[in-house]
């Protein structure tokens, strides 16, 4: 089926803002052009106006796209492509993914002090036990490594010395060998915890912190918020080829 002038025009609009074009847009250009056109306007705010660059725009959208909360696998080739295509190194995607990994702490970061809480209303701990060496330690380097502490690592660290031992290795090496600078990482877990999927607020708080320590900017934080904003989208392209689908199979049942 071709393109209709119109729906030509609002695609090759999208490829010259947005730089990529990807089947996934194909079925919502063709069932509602002009919803398209809105979500182009709505998406291209940050390409139009930005402060970021490019390819780190890009490594934002990975990072929504690619965490354990979303998961949306075409949205995450696509920008991948894109990332490669702007000079990004397979070392510098693959820092993204890692980082993006660190998601799963969250159950500890908030599960832990929940416990905490029951455990201290049934009477069975009278509050926190001072740390060995040890622990102290462990303290020491994740604060090297990380670049900080927050106190909702505190029971965790108290309670199982293990766990944050090994959370901390896994959690350190994009710090370690990782090409991105700081700020640039600090975004990747912005653009996680603020996502809709996600919405960490005692993280989003920390990260953006740590971002501002790193000489990021409010305007480009706000641009990392803004390409998260655009996630709801992936309702549409993952369900318009459904219903493009179900178009045909009825027509052809008539």
């Amino acid at each position: 089926m071709e393109l209709t002038a119109r729906q030509q025009e609002i695609k090759d609009e999208f490829i010259r803002v947005r730089g990529t074009w990807s089947d996934t847009w194909e079925g919502v250009l063709r069932l509602d052009p002009d919803f398209l056109r809105a979500y182009l306007n709505f998406s291209a705010v940050p390409w139009r106006s930005g402060v970021l660059d490019p390819k780190v725009k890009e490594f934002i959208y990975i990072a929504i796209d690619a965490n354990a909360t979303h998961m949306y696998l075409p949205g995450v080739r696509q920008h991948i492509k894109a990332a490669l295509a702007l000079g990004a190194t397979a070392q510098e995607i693959m820092e993204v993914l890692e980082l993006s990994a660190t998601l799963g702490i969250h159950a500890m970061n908030i599960g832990v002090p929940i416990l905490v809480e029951v455990l201290e209303e049934k009477g069975l701990r009278n509050g926190p036990a001072p740390l060995d060496d040890r622990q102290e330690q462990l303290k020491a380097e994740f604060t090297k490594t990380r670049g900080y502490w927050h106190n909702f690592w505190d029971e965790m660290l108290e309670l199982d010395p293990d766990m944050f031992e090994a959370y901390t290795e896994f959690s350190s090496v994009p710090w370690r060998t990782g090409t991105l600078e700081p700020k640039v990482k600090e975004f990747v877990y912005i653009a996680f915890d603020t996502a809709a999927t996600h919405l960490y607020v005692r993280g989003l708080k920390l990260h953006i912190e740590n971002a501002i320590g790193y000489g990021a900017t409010p305007r480009e934080i706000l641009e990392v918020m803004e390409i998260a904003s655009v996630l709801g989208i992936h309702g549409v392209t993952a369900a318009a080829p459904i219903l493009l689908e179900e178009l045909e199979a009825a027509q052809r049942a008539t």
